[in-house]
């Protein structure tokens, strides 16, 4: 935790410069807040006039503020504000929230006024958060330094960081009709200093924060980012809504902001690499924040499923299949006891269809029957308006039994008017529920992610290391690979024939020639490239063959000759390799490989390092990694030596940063072994 953010959490004073009397002004609006939601510490106010608000005087100098006051919200025009932050460094006070816009998000001026804030900061030791931001709440403490119309939110246990001061203020107020409340709020604006990654931490030590959510236009480092990230979720599960994922939301994001955002497919990878689950919507986002705030974490994915539909439950079981999930297998003293509970007509497979009848005990003993089987990880109820019961009669009884098992159990509550009772006695009682089964089976996914998390870090992973600078340039690709123990098949470059027939004589018949020419990247797309060759006379042919094809296919480009390879055997083709990305550094890739890569994208990405189970899951998201156990007439390959390739080439992209890019392409996985094929970099300065 930085000390130097503690103001912002927990000032002993705080200064608003730029309080305002008119109620039209963000000076009102923030003098408001701080008074009537119940700040218990020392408040002074900073305006142009003097006078009196909210029973406290306004001052017109900042020197004439008395102690305590280690905390100033400012509300001036963008070219006051490097002023009032040199103001407030001379005056002792290290912690600085700038609510005004009209800074990078704004104009070129408006940068440099920005990056004049945090020069002047920096000199006096001012900590600043903002500009452009609507300023933080914390509801327990309580502390409200926005302009956010009354009233403050709920208590609760989600802490909410945001680069967006509009969706957090838009969130504050549906978060009112949802039920559910928050710890902390925090909004970034423009980070010209303080960032999320700053934040994290922050929320993590908070005692009243169980939740951690993360609205993202952007990352300010990173590598650091995920450093700090996985810290935080040892301890809290932290939920990130990430936009920008296309090319028109991401210059939205970076005409919002003044910040560039990495690739969305690395900021996948570093999410994962975290353990930060990454929402689609913002609905899900705070469904699964609610889940994850209420429920007890599940041992695994079965689920069991009660209904009083039949409809409502085919849903429900498409939804969890959608999301990874299976509907458990009930075991025999399960189905006995809801046998003995329900009518005949009854379904007692899962989903168990209680009938439209089903009472509020049916509902709760079929539910504990359920909860005992320790085939059931976790449960969803479902509970359309019951036609001869009050849901919230059901909802009394449902209570009773979720209170007494340590597994998670989300209710689909479809209905409006005639269930409202019962779902405000399901929020009394921190019983999470969705009007719908989809969004039920969503929330249930996160707990399950969270959980398989947690239990993969329990048994290691890799860190992040920092990898050291080469003091050389490394241009020798294949020395470099063999340096790291990852095998290559030997590979000559012949500028003539004569040059060719010695060499394949040297490495050995049967061999393969392919064109070389720096202007070709995709040899086989012109024909140069000629398996199999079987002697002399077949390699007089192929020469002439692949000189007439690419200088027919592509007249402009420079040859410079053959490179001659000795045939690899028959084996599955994959894919390995890494793209150096600008923010998160080393991103590895894997999937189907050879002429297949490009036309089936059948592709898994992670960040560097790989650990073996890292790996192993890369490998296993994408067909080519399934496709290694066998498949039909393709015998197994060697899965156990592609994790090694990967592990190793991720080794190297981090120890290497000259390489912006590394590619194997084909890998030939063997039934035993590998031979990297066709291998090729891209460096520095290339």
């Amino acid at each position: 935790m930085n000390l130097s953010l503690i103001p912002f959490f927990q000032p002993k004073g705080v200064v608003v410069i730029g309080a305002s009397t008119s109620a039209e002004k963000l000076g009102y609006g923030v003098a408001r807040n701080l008074v009537q939601n119940g700040y218990r510490g020392a408040i002074h106010f900073v305006g142009q006039k003097p006078g009196e608000l909210f029973g406290y005087k306004i001052h017109t100098q900042l020197s004439q503020v008395p102690d305590p006051v280690d905390l100033a919200i400012l509300i001036v025009p963008p070219n006051a504000t490097p002023a009032a932050i040199e103001e407030c460094g001379r005056r002792g006070i290290h912690a600085a929230i700038i609510v005004s816009s009209g800074f990078r998000e704004a104009s070129t001026e408006g940068a440099a006024l920005e990056k004049q804030c945090i020069e002047i900061a920096r000199t006096h030791g001012v900590r600043l958060l903002g500009p452009n931001c609507i300023g933080t709440i914390d509801t327990h403490l309580p502390l409200d330094t926005t302009f956010l119309q009354p009233p403050m939110p709920a208590q609760g246990n989600i802490g909410f960081i945001s680069q967006s001061g509009a969706f957090c203020a838009a969130i504050v107020d549906w978060s009112r009709m949802q039920g559910f409340g928050f710890s902390q709020l925090v909004s970034l604006g423009n980070q010209a200093d303080v960032n999320e990654t700053d934040m994290l931490p922050m929320l993590t030590a908070d005692e009243h924060t169980c939740v951690i959510v993360l609205y993202m236009e952007s990352v300010s480092d990173g590598r650091r980012f995920v450093q700090v990230a996985r810290e935080v979720t040892r301890c809290k599960p932290v939920l990130a809504l990430k936009v920008g994922r296309f090319e028109s939301g991401q210059k939205a994001a970076a005409s919002h902001t003044g910040a560039l955002s990495a690739s969305d497919t690395a900021f996948d990878a570093a999410f994962e690499k975290a353990g930060i689950l990454r929402a689609d919507t913002t609905e899900q986002l705070f469904d699964w924040a609610q889940a994850l705030e209420n429920c007890p974490l599940p041992k695994g994915g079965k689920i069991g499923v009660l209904t009083n539909a039949g409809g409502p439950g085919v849903i429900a079981a498409d939804s969890l299949e959608h999301h990874g999930l299976t509907l458990a297998r009930l075991s025999e003293s399960t189905r006995e006891a809801l046998t003995a509970t329900l009518p005949a007509a009854a379904s007692i497979n899962n989903p168990v269809d209680m009938l439209a009848s089903a009472s509020p005990e049916q509902y709760a003993a079929c539910l504990k029957s359920l909860l005992e089987d320790e085939n059931v990880d976790a449960a969803m109820v479902i509970l359309p308006p019951p036609p001869m019961f009050k849901a919230e009669g059901v909802a009394e009884k449902l209570v009773e039994v979720i209170r007494q098992f340590e597994k998670p159990v989300v209710v689909s509550l479809m209905g409006s008017t005639l269930v409202e009772e019962a779902q405000r006695r399901f929020r009394i009682a921190s019983v999470v529920t969705y009007p719908f089964p989809e969004r039920a089976a969503s929330a249930l996914s996160a707990l399950v992610k969270r959980a398989e998390y947690l239990v993969a870090k329990s048994q290691g992973h890799g860190e992040i290391l920092q990898p050291p600078r080469l003091s050389i340039a490394v241009t020798n690709l294949d020395a470099l690979l063999t340096q790291y123990q990852i095998q290559t098949a030997p590979i000559k470059l012949a500028s003539e024939l004569h040059e060719a027939k010695s060499i394949a004589e040297e490495l050995g018949y049967p061999v393969v020639m392919k064109v070389a020419s720096p202007d070709i990247l995709h040899k086989s797309d012109v024909g140069g490239v000629i398996l199999n060759i079987q002697n002399p006379e077949a390699l007089d042919i192929a020469y002439t063959q692949i000189m007439k094809r690419v200088k027919a296919a592509r007249p402009e480009a420079r040859i410079d000759g053959v490179h001659i390879q000795r045939q690899v055997p028959q084996g599955q083709e994959v894919i390995v390799g890494m793209v150096r990305d600008p923010q998160f550094g080393p991103l590895m890739m894997f999937g189907s490989g050879g002429v297949e890569v490009e036309g089936l994208k059948d592709v898994a990405f992670a960040l560097a390092p790989l650990t073996q189970t890292e790996a192993l899951r890369m490998i296993r998201k994408t067909w080519a990694g399934r496709k290694l156990k066998g498949f039909r007439h393709i015998p197994p390959a060697d899965e156990e030596s592609v994790i090694d390739v990967l592990v190793k080439l991720s080794r190297l992209a981090l120890e290497n940063e000259i390489i912006e890019e590394i590619e194997i392409n084909p890998l030939r996985v063997l039934q035993r072994g590998y031979v990297a094929v066709d291998t090729r970099a891209k460096f520095s300065g290339q």
